[in-house]
């Protein structure tokens, strides 16, 4: 990890323990379903992956950019085996914050370059996390690498925008606010994922809840740019 991304890191966690944002356990256990926007929405996302992944027997599953580790809880609860990787080990939402987890395996690592044997995994997920990196046709390699052929790489909760166009102006009012912050590619286009691994990626659609659903209407009205969704991605490694 270069300094000015380990320097973002530790200024993001510090900004989220004082804003509060350092989960209780009895929290923890709970997510995704805790009561606000963010959860209510990232909720369903992963309501979707479990349909996905719960019509397979024991899966390996490599959970990347995994944070505290919370869908790796959640899929070793269902019986699945799983490996958390995450650039960050603080205590706020790092991979230091998993202590209330068990069962899962924890490695502290950067999603480009992983201390991992080749295609020991049926699937590779980015949960809310693709959007961090720096390269993502590196990253995407690196993915790629950790599944066996016949497996799956699954996106979740990564900002798509309709067109590149919307996607770089909300880069550009990001920066307006965080001018410091690391170069990562922010967000994802259909073309922008196809160009960076050339795969078959298939989107899911998913139903959010409805204030969710009607921010296009609402960016509209407002002669705003279009908004992001999240929805679920998923390609088959040949």
């Amino acid at each position: 990890m270069t300094t000015a991304a380990a320097d973002f890191w530790a200024t993001y966690a510090a900004h989220r323990a004082a804003e509060g944002r350092q989960l209780s356990c009895s929290e923890m256990l709970a997510v995704p379903y805790l009561p606000s926007r963010q959860w209510a929405v990232r909720a369903r996302t992963f309501d979707a992956f479990v349909r996905l992944v719960d019509q397979d027997d024991t899966l390996r599953v490599l959970d990347l950019g995994a944070g505290s580790g919370w869908l790796s809880y959640r899929l070793t609860l269902a019986g699945h085996e799983c490996v958390a990787v995450d650039v960050r080990d603080d205590d706020v939402d790092g991979l230091g914050a998993s202590f209330c987890y068990r069962g899962f395996e924890r490695v502290v690592a950067s999603f480009d370059a992983l201390p991992l044997d080749s295609h020991g995994f049926d699937i590779a997920v980015f949960n809310a996390a693709l959007h961090y990196a720096l390269d993502l046709g590196a990253v995407l390699r690196e993915a790629r690498r950790m599944v066996r052929p016949g497996g799956r790489i699954v996106i979740l909760d990564s900002p798509f925008y309709p067109s590149a166009a919307d996607g770089e102006q909300m880069v550009a009012e990001k920066r307006h606010v965080y001018p410091a912050s690391p170069a990562f590619i922010e967000y994802l286009t259909r073309e922008r994922l196809q160009t960076a691994s050339p795969l078959d990626w298939r989107r899911h659609r998913v139903w959010y809840p409805m204030w969710y659903e009607m921010r296009p209407l609402v960016a509209r009205i407002r002669r705003r740019r279009r908004p992001s969704r999240f929805d679920l991605w998923e390609c088959v490694v040949p």
